[in-house]
C-alpha cells in the first residue's frame, strides 16, 4: 500500500513550521503510542506511521529533499539518498526525547544543545517545638548549610592558571546515546556527569567543585496554631542546581515535643483531672490549667471517674481554622493511699454506712452486679 504524503499524515499544510510540525506530532504520538493503546493494531501502525513523518519533517535536510522529489528523495528503497523509518541519525530514542523532554522539562532528542541543567535538592530542616510555641506562634533563626562560590577559582572548579576542558565521551554535551537495535536511549554522560566539562587538574580549596560549604542564619516565622508535621517552605535556601540550574528550596519541618499536661488532637486539646474521692462525692469548685491561665468550674455531686468535661475555646485555633478548639478535662478519681489509723477507721465506718444505704449509693455497682448474676443464671 503507498504511503501516505507526511503532511497529511500530520495533517498540517506543507508550508507548516518547525513548532506546528514539532505540536502537532507530541498530540498524536500521544493519542496512538501502544502503551495507551494495548490490544489495538490500527494504533500501533498509527503511531509508526505518525513518527515516521515527524522524523522526516522535523530534519531540515530530509524535509527539502521530501518536498523536492516526494517519498523517492528520502527512502532509500526507492533510490533516494535519505533514512526510512528506525535509521539514520535520528531515532527512536530521539522522537520520545522531544516529547518527554518537554513534558517532563528535561529536554531531549535533537533540541538539546550543551549540557543538561538540573534543579539542586531540597533540603529539610527539623525544628523542635513547645506546645505553647506552636500555640502562639514566634520568631526564630536557624542555621542551614549554604554553598558560596570558591575565591580561589571563582567558581570553575580548575586550578588557578587553567580552564576545564571539553568531555571527549560526550563532546561538552553533557549527554550519550547508547543504541540497541531499534531503541535509543539518552543518558548523563557518566565522565563528566551532565557537566559538558572535564577538569583535569582541580582547585584544591573546593576540591574541584567550584563552591565551598558554610552554614548561615536564616530567620523564619512560625505561625500560630502550626501542628505537628508540618513544613514551612523557604524558597531558594536549598542546594544550588548544576550547570545554572535553579537553587532547591528549604523545609523547615515542625515537630511537637511531648507536654507534660496537655495532648493535642488537630485543634482540640485534652487533659486528665485528678480529684479527691471527697470532691467527686460531694462536688464543688476545682481549677484547671488552660494555654492562656487557669480557668475555674464546678465539679457536679457524684461525679464518676472517666467523666469528661469540655471548655469550649480553650483549645488551639489552628492555622486554617477560624476559632479555637476545645479542651476535655477527663476526670480521674484518686484513691487515697498511705492512710492513717484514724483515716481507716473512719473509711471503715463511710463504708459500712454506704453499704446499709443500699444501692442509692453505688449505682454503677448494682448495675454491675445485676449483669454479672444474669451472666451465671
Amino acid at each position: 500500500m503507498a504511503k501516505r504524503d507526511f503532511y497529511e499524515v500530520l495533517g498540517l499544510a506543507k508550508n507548516a513550521s518547525d513548532e506546528e510540525i514539532k505540536k502537532a506530532y507530541r498530540k498524536l504520538a500521544m493519542k496512538y503510542h501502544p502503551d495507551r493503546n494495548p490490544d489495538s493494531k490500527g494504533a500501533e501502525d498509527k503511531f509508526k506511521e505518525v513518527k515516521e513523518a515527524y522524523e522526516m519533517l522535523s530534519d531540515p535536510q530530509k524535509r527539502d529533499a521530501y518536498d523536492r522529489f516526494g517519498h523517492a528523495g528520502v527512502d532509500p528503497n526507492m533510490g533516494g539518498g535519505g533514512a526510512g523509518f528506525g535509521g539514520g541519525s535520528a531515532g527512536f530514542g530521539d522522537a520520545f526525547g522531544d516529547i518527554f523532554g518537554d513534558i517532563f522539562g528535561g529536554g531531549g532528542g535533537r533540541a538539546r544543545s550543551g549540557p543538561q541543567v538540573y534543579r539542586g535538592a531540597d533540603l529539610r530542616y527539623n525544628l523542635d517545638i513547645t506546645l505553647e510555641q506552636a500555640a502562639n506562634g514566634f520568631d526564630t533563626t536557624i542555621r542551614v548549610p549554604s554553598w558560596n562560590e570558591c575565591e580561589t577559582c571563582h567558581g570553575s572548579g580548575a586550578k588557578a592558571g587553567t580552564n576545564p576542558t571539553t568531555c571527549t565521551t560526550c563532546a561538552g554535551h553533557g549527554q550519550v546515546r547508547m543504541q540497541q537495535g531499534f531503541f535509543s536511549i539518552q543518558q548523563t554522560c557518566p565522565k563528566c556527569h551532565g557537566t559538558g566539562k572535564v577538569i583535569l587538574d582541580p582547585c584544591s580549596p573546593c576540591a574541584g567543585a567550584g563552591r565551598i560549604k558554610k552554614n548561615k542564619t536564616l530567620e523564619v516565622k512560625i505561625p500560630a496554631g502550626i501542628d505537628d508535621g508540618m513544613r514551612i517552605r523557604s524558597t531558594g535556601n536549598g542546594e544550588p542546581g548544576m550547570n545554572g540550574g535553579p537553587t532547591g528550596d528549604l523545609y523547615v519541618e515542625i515537630h511537637i515535643k511531648q507536654h507534660a499536661v496537655f495532648q493535642r488532637d488537630g485543634d482540640d486539646l485534652h487533659c486528665e483531672m485528678p480529684i479527691s474521692f471527697a470532691k467527686a462525692a460531694l462536688g464543688g469548685d476545682i481549677e484547671v490549667p488552660t494555654l492562656s491561665g487557669k480557668v475555674s468550674f464546678g465539679v457536679p455531686e457524684g461525679t464518676q471517674s472517666g467523666k469528661t468535661f469540655r471548655l469550649r475555646g480553650k483549645g488551639i485555633k489552628g492555622v486554617r481554622s477560624g476559632f479555637a478548639g476545645d479542651l476535655f478535662c477527663h476526670v480521674v478519681v484518686e484513691t487515697p493511699i498511705k492512710l492513717t489509723d484514724k483515716q481507716k477507721e473512719l473509711m471503715q465506718e463511710f463504708d459500712k454506712l454506704t453499704l446499709a444505704g443500699g444501692a442509692k449509693h453505688s449505682p454503677q455497682n448494682k448495675s454491675w452486679m445485676d449483669k454479672v448474676k444474669e451472666f451465671f443464671e
